[in-house]
């Protein structure tokens, strides 16, 4: 009777346990989607270009627990994340394979603009512009 109520408990467990590894968990609004790796602590890659983990930055895995960014470093992984005010990222949740399949926005978005240094300001040549117009070198 008591090896019946014993398995019937450790199934249970199992049982709970397997479905709490299965849900998407619920991130903040402000959450992006990007790829981390840690560099060396608490410097960091950000979909390819560099960034700096806060003070108290928390990194989740993907049953929710406290991950040290040391443990992650040279890892490539796909993770939601947030900044602090100062533009520090601030807390990291590193992405099971359904969670990664669910579109989220990510840092870098479209402009419908240009900075003045961003302009391409080279002379332009179509193909079609007069020699004594062309810029001329070595002078």
């Amino acid at each position: 009777m008591n090896r019946c109520r014993t398995t019937m408990a450790l199934l249970a467990t199992l049982l709970v346990a397997t479905a709490a590894s299965a849900q998407v968990r619920e991130f903040p609004a402000a959450a992006l989607r990007g790829t981390f790796q840690v560099v060396q602590p608490p410097d960091i890659l950000l979909d390819g270009k560099s960034d700096r983990l806060s003070p108290g930055a928390r990194i989740l895995g993907v049953r929710n627990e406290l991950v040290m960014s040391a443990a992650l470093v040279g890892e490539r992984l796909v993770v939601n994340y947030t900044r602090e005010p100062n533009g520090m990222v601030h807390q990291v949740w590193l992405l099971n394979q359904q969670e990664a399949a669910l579109k989220r926005d990510s840092a870098t978005r479209e402009r419908n603009f240009l900075f003045a240094s961003e302009e391409d300001t080279r002379p332009k040549d179509d193909g079609k512009t007069p020699f004594h117009l062309l810029p001329k070198y070595g002078q």
